[in-house]
């Protein structure tokens, strides 16, 4: 038995911001504590103008008596809304998510990222307002970021499929199209994502509910997550800060879908295109882009496969013995 949450309200286009107070009244949400990342003062001021509320900084230890407040509100980037969601979560609040970017696939859904390579479950927003003049208007390093979150959705599914057919794990047919459909339409917009950024938008939050769907994160998370995820444990030792997100999973990505090539003996992962796709939207494909060694990407990839138990197309391989030789035959080193 599955339980399938879904946001009640999903608001997508110019001006959005501005139903909020709608949005509010017929959810019968009162006195939001609003989560508020860098750089939307002006956004969280039209927020408060319409439904009040008190704002906090995302990295600000919350000691506040949650009773006070009805519901949290995320506005920013995939960070603050992670943060936020967590923090509903745990304190059985409502939330509503307000991204300012479109920078990775946890807009809508039941789960947040942590550092250390864990995905926590948490509840889907009850609402999302996406605006789409606002989100148009942020940098376009984080647009690229949420598109290389998106096209991850190929390998993710790959391996998922993998993991049916050799593991006998369940396989939501609905979740994985779902996930499918949304790379497929933003690789085939690729050239248009920065003119008509409700494109992305949208298939960052068909991602969110396929993962709702498939009650985990299956159908937008596999090996190339996995590879990101290392790069985020390894850091330290690297001393690098890291690039975004959906930024190393489009990397990853590629040497994702190279494998699953090798392993089909077929173009059933498409990394050339994938990599063609990314560097439409400006988005790094290699090491160097990325800002990070030649020994760091080779350390990540080694260590992908022990982030966590998920089982992937890096289980097929001997990674610890060839990652160097996998990574510079799709090109993500020299």
């Amino acid at each position: 038995m599955k339980k399938i949450e879904l946001p009640r309200k999903v608001i997508v286009g110019e001006g959005a911001i501005y139903e909020i107070k709608k949005v509010c009244d017929e959810l019968n949400l009162k006195t939001p504590l609003i989560f508020s990342g860098n750089f939307t003062k002006k956004f969280v001021d039209i927020i408060q103008g319409e439904i009040g509320g008190e704002v906090v900084s995302p990295d600000e230890e919350i000691k506040k008596n949650f009773k006070n407040f009805g519901f949290v509100c995320g506005v920013g980037g995939g960070s603050t809304i992670d943060k936020a969601k967590i923090y509903a979560f745990n304190n059985k609040l409502p939330f509503i998510s307000i991204p300012t970017a479109a920078s990775h696939d946890g807009i809508a859904s039941p789960y947040a990222s942590v550092r250390g390579g864990v995905s926590v479950k948490t509840n889907s927003p009850l609402a999302v307002i996406a605006d789409t003049t606002i989100i148009s208007n942020a940098p376009k390093n984080l647009t690229a970021s949420g598109f290389g979150d998106a096209i991850s959705n190929f390998t993710a599914v790959l391996d998922w499929k993998l993991a049916r057919d050799e593991k006998n794990e369940y396989f939501g047919d609905y979740a994985a199209s779902l996930s499918n459909m949304s790379a497929e339409i933003v690789m085939q917009n690729s050239k248009k994502i920065f003119s008509d950024i409700s494109i992305l938008v949208e298939a960052l939050i068909s991602s969110s509910v396929a993962m709702s769907i498939a009650g985990s994160s299956r159908p937008s998370s596999g090996s190339e997550h996995l590879f990101s995820h290392a790069l985020d444990i390894l850091s330290e030792k690297h001393k690098f800060t890291n690039a975004l997100h959906g930024e190393q999973c489009g990397v990853g990505t590629i040497v994702s879908a190279y494998l699953h090539e090798i392993y089909s003996h077929k173009n059933e992962g498409g990394w050339k295109e994938i990599q063609g796709a990314l560097k439409d939207v400006g988005a790094p494909t290699n090491a160097k882009e990325l800002g990070i060694s030649k020994e760091y990407v080779i350390d990540a990839l080694k260590f992908a496969p022990k982030v966590r138990d998920r089982y992937t197309v890096f289980n097929k391989f001997n990674i610890e013995e060839y990652a160097e030789k996998f990574l510079k035959e799709c090109e993500v080193i020299k």
